[in-house]
């Protein structure tokens, strides 16, 4: 099962649930799927979704998935990653009227850099090969096994904090 999630702000994610749609159509993916798609006006042909669910149901989907494809959100990726699940990260991007900036990136590359997730590029032209890497186990990825719920975020602080002062 795979479960996708976009959070509850008010930008829709269209490109990505007409990806994920194309990759059902070419027989890349074919498991059970699940998405909360958010405010995205897109309606997806090829699995169940849902526009919001409660922070009860998000878990209960956490639990249930073996794959979670989560926007670049920390704590949608945090509670995947606690729950022991492999996360395909995608970015919202600006341009596309996904947000209000492309923070997402940064978020994306710093969990990705360290071998949490993996992190699809934002234009999201590589999906399906990450989708292969985890169904061939040949992701790279570690299980989160750390104690310390803090020290995701402590990294990721690190990770920006460096890349903002090269700026």
């Amino acid at each position: 099962m795979i479960f996708v999630t976009v959070g509850s702000r008010f930008y829709q994610f269209n490109r990505l649930f007409q990806k994920l749609d194309e990759l059902y159509d070419d027989g890349t993916l074919s498991e059970p799927m699940f998405a909360q798609i958010g405010a995205s006006t897109y309606h997806p042909r090829n699995y169940e979704f849902r526009e919001f669910i409660s922070p009860e149901e998000f878990d209960q989907r956490i639990a249930e998935a073996d794959i979670i494809v989560s926007h670049g959100a920390s704590g949608s990726i945090m509670k995947a990653l606690n729950a022991g699940k492999k996360v395909i990260a995608v970015t919202r991007l600006e341009k596309y009227g996904e947000h209000i900036n492309d923070h997402q990136i940064q978020n994306n590359e710093a969990f990705a850099s360290n071998g949490l997730v993996l992190m699809a590029d934002p234009e999201l032209t590589d999906l399906a090969d990450c989708f292969r890497k985890i169904y061939e186990r040949k992701d790279g990825l570690r299980h989160w096994e750390n104690k310390d719920p803090m020290a995701i975020v402590n990294k990721i602080d690190e990770f920006i904090q460096e890349n903002w002062d090269e700026q």
